[in-house]
């Protein structure tokens, strides 16, 4: 796997990318502010639910920003093709360039990657052999982040106690 960095000049990838980052910081200082931090100060959840919800919410913004910077298996200008494996290869007809037979030629990043799934808009990145792992693991803790805030959210509103004092 390589360890470059790419950007995708894309302003539609800049603005949901933008977006998810806004919904991030919201999520971040809101939901601590509105059900962590009270319920903590009045003792029904403990500092392990606090920092549980930070760790996640710090593990999904890194895997995001990790997944949108990783380089997603472009191919180089002028690929060494073993003479071996000749046959395995083609012509991309956009590019003009040699790729894998399972390359594609993503339009929004104006190359081929090896092993393209999508170009995805949240992440402003092509999802290809090199960073698929990323996105897999993007997906992961947003969906754990997600499901953390929902059951708080559950919690806050029909199992724990009313809160003694209001919070604005």
């Amino acid at each position: 796997m390589g360890q470059r960095i790419h950007f995708v000049v894309d302003p539609q990838g800049w603005c949901c990318m933008g977006l998810i980052i806004l919904v991030w910081l919201y999520n971040t200082v809101f939901i601590p502010k509105a059900i962590l931090f009270p319920h903590y100060e009045e003792g029904n959840i403990s500092v392990v639910a606090v920092l549980c919800y930070y760790f996640c919410s710090l593990f999904c913004i890194g895997s995001l920003l990790r997944a949108s910077v990783a380089d997603p298996g472009k191919l180089p200008e002028n690929p060494k093709i073993p003479l071996t494996e000749r046959e395995y290869w083609e012509l991309c007809n956009k590019c003009n360039m040699m790729r894998p037979k399972r390359s594609h030629h993503c339009s929004r990043c104006g190359h081929c990657v090896r092993r393209m799934d999508h170009h995805c808009p949240w992440i402003n990145n092509c999802v290809g052999e090199d960073n698929h792992w990323l996105f897999l693991q993007l997906c992961f803790y947003t969906q754990i982040l997600s499901s953390y805030t929902l059951i708080l959210d559950f919690c806050h509103y029909y199992y724990f106690l009313p809160l003694k004092k209001e919070n604005w």
